[in-house]
Parts: C-alpha cells; sequence; structure tokens
C-alpha cells in the first residue's frame, strides 16, 4: 500500500522548461546568451571559497543593497530562489484553501500551477488580440473570494508591456484587499515611452508589490535570486514562506555585484533591444504577426500552426518555446542564432 498524498495532485500541471538539445541554437528559455557580467563572474569565484558554510538566512547583505539601489527601506524588500519562487511565497501568504488569483491567459506558465499547490483557484482572463494584458477584464473579473493578481509586465510569453497610465486606471478599480503583484521579470529590456517603475508603485500604494529577478539581463539564471518589494507588512509576510538558506551564498554575492554593473548592463540590454528591434522587422516583412515586445522574446501567435513551426525549427536545430495552439515565444540571441532563426522562419514561409 502506497502513503496517501494529496488526491488533487493530478490537476496539477507540470511546469515544462525550454528544451535543451545538444548542438542546437536554443531561443527557448529567454536566458543570456552570455555568461553572468565580468564583474560579476569575479564575484562569484570568490564567493565560492566559502560555500562549506551555510548562507545568511536572511540575505541581509544582498537585501540592504537591493534597499539602497531602490531607493527603499530595507524593511520594504525581501529575496527568493528566483521570482517565481516569491510568485509562490506571495500566493501561500495571502490565500486560503478556495481563494482566487487571478493572471492574463497566456501569461506567465507558472501561475496556475503555484495558485493550485497552495489550494487556492486560478482564473484565467483571455489577453487582448495584440497580446497584450486586457486589464478592464480582470478588474471586471474580481470577486468576494479574489485575493491576488498577477500582472506581468512584460507580459510572458507574448511581449506587450502595460503602460503607466493604464496600470494607475487599473489600480484605482482593484479593492485594496487584494494584491497586486507586478512581475517584472523583465523590466531592464523596457524602453516604451510611459514605462511601468513596479518599485514606484509598491511605494505608493498598500496593496501593490513588484517582484523581479536576476536571472535574465543578469545572466544568472542558473543561481537562482530574485527579490520582492512592497509595504513591511506584506514583506514580512511572503518572507515567512520561504525555504530556509533557499538563496545560496554565490546567490547572494552575485546579486550584490549586480547592483554595480551599471554600464556593463546597459550596454548588454541595448544590445538585446537592438537584435529584438531587427528579428522583429525581419519576420514582419516575411508576413508574421509580431507584437511589440518589451521583453526578450518575440511571440508568434500562429494558433494551429504553431507545431508545425515548432518541429520546423527544430530539424533546423533551432530550438523555440511553442505554447500549442497559442503561438511560439522566440527568445532572442546574438547576431548568429538570431540569423539562423530567421533563415529558419523565410524557409517555413516560403514552404507554405
Amino acid at each position: 500500500m502506497s502513503p496517501d498524498v494529496r488526491n488533487d495532485l493530478d490537476a496539477i500541471p507540470a511546469y515544462v522548461p525550454g528544451a535543451t538539445v545538444p548542438g542546437a541554437t536554443k531561443l527557448a528559455s529567454n536566458e543570456t546568451t552570455t555568461g553572468p557580467l565580468p564583474s560579476v563572474a569575479v564575484a562569484i569565484g570568490e564567493a565560492a571559497s566559502g560555500a562549506n558554510r551555510y548562507p545568511d538566512i536572511t540575505a541581509r547583505a544582498l537585501v540592504e543593497r537591493l534597499a539602497d539601489f531602490l531607493g527603499v527601506a530595507p524593511e520594504n524588500v525581501t529575496t527568493g530562489c528566483g521570482s517565481v519562487a516569491l510568485c509562490q511565497q506571495l500566493v501561500q501568504a495571502v490565500c486560503a484553501p478556495g481563494d482566487e488569483v487571478i493572471f492574463g491567459w497566456r501569461s506567465f506558465e507558472a501561475y496556475p500551477i503555484i495558485t493550485r499547490i497552495a489550494h487556492a483557484v486560478p482564473v484565467q482572463v483571455p489577453n487582448s488580440a495584440d497580446g497584450s494584458l486586457d486589464l478592464d477584464a480582470i478588474a471586471a473579473a474580481v470577486t468576494d473570494r479574489t485575493r491576488l493578481i498577477f500582472v506581468c509586465t512584460p507580459n510572458n510569453p507574448t511581449g506587450p508591456a502595460v503602460s503607466r497610465a493604464e496600470l494607475g486606471a487599473f489600480l484605482d478599480r482593484i479593492p485594496d484587499r487584494v494584491t497586486v503583484a507586478l512581475d517584472e521579470a523583465y523590466y531592464e529590456y523596457m524602453r516604451s515611452e510611459d514605462p511601468v517603475d513596479g518599485v514606484v508603485e509598491a511605494m505608493s500604494r498598500t496593496n501593490v508589490v513588484s517582484l523581479r529577478t536576476f536571472s535574465k539581463a543578469y545572466g544568472l539564471a542558473g543561481l537562482r535570486v530574485g527579490y520582492l518589494v512592497g509595504p513591511a507588512e506584506l514583506v514580512t509576510s511572503v518572507a515567512k514562506m520561504m525555504v530556509p538558506f533557499s538563496v545560496s551564498s554565490l546567490a547572494q554575492a552575485a546579486g550584490i555585484a549586480c547592483l554595480e554593473a551599471g554600464d556593463e548592463l546597459r550596454v548588454r540590454t541595448d544590445a538585446v533591444v537592438a537584435e529584438r528591434g531587427r528579428v522583429r522587422d525581419a519576420l514582419l516583412g516575411m508576413g508574421f504577426t509580431v507584437p511589440d515586445s518589451q521583453a526578450n522574446f518575440v511571440w508568434l501567435p500562429l494558433g494551429d500552426r504553431s507545431a508545425a513551426f515548432d518541429e520546423h525549427c527544430g530539424e533546423r536545430l533551432v530550438i523555440v518555446r511553442c505554447f500549442a495552439g497559442h503561438g511560439v515565444r522566440v527568445s532572442i540571441g546574438d547576431p548568429d542564432e538570431n540569423d539562423r532563426f530567421l533563415a529558419s522562419a523565410k524557409e517555413f514561409v516560403t514552404g507554405m
């Protein structure tokens, strides 16, 4: 006889990571194509000598450096094992069984998973036709059971970002008892005219938090470190949900070093943004529909053709991320990798 486990586990989908194929160009996981910033790599190496010791359970040095960097108090910041872990901690902190968590769809694939893990109910609100979040529909979906709303901006996997004006009007409609999480994993890639700064929003409202990560622009996906900024009461509650010692000493040292590398980071993100524009323009020229992306990827809303496009690219050793029936997300790599993808996309169009 097997041990008893939760009887609802079959209803919790597994997270599907981007595929890795030896020898192929991987444009499936929104990673940077180069390693950590040079100054950060040095800090990681130096921290490795102390790996026999447990890390600071509170990540105090990183929290204080983040607070200084962001212009907030340390009690308004907590860290976690990537921003996705903080997303899960947030659900656990604010939701009781049966409470509702609202988010656009498609959006970050982990949202329905972490919601069900916490015995809460995911409420998926269809995106607008251009792939942007339908904030009016999300606000209209709030009920007495709603406890949390995820606003992913720029939205993963579709790319559009919410403007500051749009967000302000949306937040004015949300009851103060409902927490709004601004998931800003791709914040550093935004170049829009009216960008949202989630930290500013989180410091000006009692029910808003900002989630950011070192995984994307800073190139630390393998070290797993992110942070949450918000009202002190919410931050304290989220921190209580953390698995002890889940932010390693190497991750803490790397995060601190990242915050000292502003010029290095800007050069890196500017290069990605330039390639993002070049790739999108080329795809539009081929006849694809491509929403305006403010992240480090582009989205092809191919619908029923998504699986065929994914297979076509895979046969040419270009690995993209397929969301069957919806579309394909393509990470922005270095110019040579992007050229290989564009060549594959062009062959798909001419072969139709």
